[in-house]
């Protein structure tokens, strides 16, 4: 099914588009599909993605949370507005219709795409959300013309490296000078069969 953005959206009881063969399991089922990057949705996860990131840079490297002012700058100052067609898309997946997580994806050039906000909320994880946002997410990166993701990532997110290791992504030499990214990732895309 694909909306107005050429997007597909996903139906997903447990199962990963590209495995249909999988058995559905008892947690719920997850749907995922495109969003306004600006709608109150994609801006709660926004929020809820940023202070679980700062914070936890905060806590690592300064012993405390993200000062209040910051992170409301920090959320202000990046708004998503590039994650609009025709040259990204903002994902949101649901859990039994709650917003659960959300993927963000943007051309960089014709043919190389990259993960933006990749988040799945924390109550969410362990429910499969993760890999089927992420295949939903590389679905749209195929849609959008681009043959490659990349991503960058830092050191203290061990999940979101692993979760990326055990999906293909490879680690590459940095593509960009983001000032907190430690890790950076590239995985060649299949073509849709």
């Amino acid at each position: 099914m694909s909306d107005a953005t050429g997007t597909t959206a996903h139906r997903i009881t447990g199962t990963t588009p590209h495995s249909p063969e999988t058995a559905d399991t008892a947690q719920g089922p997850w749907t995922v599909a495109p969003e306004a990057f600006d709608s109150p949705v994609s801006a709660a996860l926004w929020r809820a993605y940023y202070t679980e990131v700062s914070d936890r840079w905060y806590e690592l490297h300064e012993g405390r949370s993200t000062p209040p002012d910051e992170l409301e700058r920090e959320i202000a100052a990046d708004p998503g507005s590039d994650f609009v067609p025709p040259r990204g898309v903002l994902l949101v997946a649901r859990y039994d219709g709650e917003p659960a997580g959300m993927a963000g994806m943007r051309l960089l050039d014709a043919s190389t795409g990259e993960l933006k906000r990749f988040f799945v909320r924390r109550e969410m994880r362990g429910k499969g959300g993760a890999a089927l946002l992420l295949a939903a997410a590389e679905d749209a990166a195929r849609a959008l013309g681009a043959d490659r993701v990349v991503l960058d990532t830092r050191h203290d997110l061990v999940e979101a490296r692993a979760l990326y290791a055990r999906h293909g992504y490879e680690e590459i030499e940095a593509y960009n000078t983001s000032a907190y990214a430690e890790h950076w990732f590239s995985k060649r895309l299949a073509a849709e069969g």
